[in-house]
C-alpha cells in the first residue's frame, strides 16, 4: 500500500469511531484523542478498524506510539513495507 491508500484507510477507520470528525480539519501532528476526544474504548475500535482496513496486527504494546495522524500512518508504513 501507498503512503496515501494508508492514509486514507487510517481516515476510515477514524470515521467509523468519530463521524462527527472532519478529515480536513485534522492536524497530522496533534493528539487524536485530544482532537477527537475519543476515549480508551474508541481507542480500541480505531486500532481494530485499522487492522481491518490494512490487514496490520498492532500490539497493545505499541498504541502509545499511535498519537496522532502521521504517528499511525508512519507506523503503518513501516510495517507494510517490511
Amino acid at each position: 500500500m501507498t503512503r496515501d491508500e494508508i492514509t486514507e484507510a487510517v481516515l476510515r477507520a477514524l470515521s467509523d469511531v468519530a463521524p462527527e470528525a472532519d478529515p480536513a480539519t485534522l492536524r497530522p501532528d496533534v493528539s487524536l484523542r485530544d482532537q477527537l476526544d475519543i476515549d480508551s474504548m474508541d481507542l480500541l475500535n480505531f486500532v481494530i478498524g485499522i487492522h481491518e482496513q490494512v490487514h496490520v496486527d498492532i500490539p497493545e504494546a505499541d498504541y502509545a506510539r499511535l498519537q496522532t495522524l502521521d504517528e499511525v500512518v508512519d507506523y503503518l508504513v513501516g510495517k507494510t513495507a517490511s
